[in-house]
């Protein structure tokens, strides 16, 4: 991440994410394969083109999205652990999540209440 001083009082920081298939220890209902992604830019999710991915798979990771979005202490777990597995126990999909580049944002072009100009 950048040097915080660089940016203004109404800008931050986050890292864009992709989330990857890594694994499929049992039996996939829903047709995932090793190598199948999805991204999350900002606060939007987008997937490769013509693709799809499992819903289950995908609200098991979305939890921990915002705060691996975020540089954390490097103490803290979420500077290490990138694995998450989809909730079906017969499936034991384990998909990883990766940081890709940084991006600024500002905040009033994400939230419906200004910012306090200044602080």
């Amino acid at each position: 991440m950048t040097n915080n001083n660089k940016l203004n009082n109404n800008q931050f920081e986050l890292y864009d994410l992709e989330i990857v298939v890594e694994q499929i220890n049992g039996h996939c209902t829903c047709n995932m394969a090793i190598g199948d992604s999805f991204f999350l830019k900002g606060g939007k999710i987008s997937l490769p083109k013509k693709s799809d991915f499992c819903l289950y798979a995908l609200q098991s990771t979305i939890p921990l999205l915002p705060a691996k979005q975020r540089q954390n202490h490097l103490a803290d777990w979420m500077e290490t652990d990138a694995r998450v597995t989809c909730p079906d126990p017969e499936c034991r999909l384990i998909m990883v999540i990766k940081r890709c580049k940084t991006r600024i944002l500002n905040h009033d072009d994400v939230s419906a209440i200004p910012s306090k100009k200044g602080t």
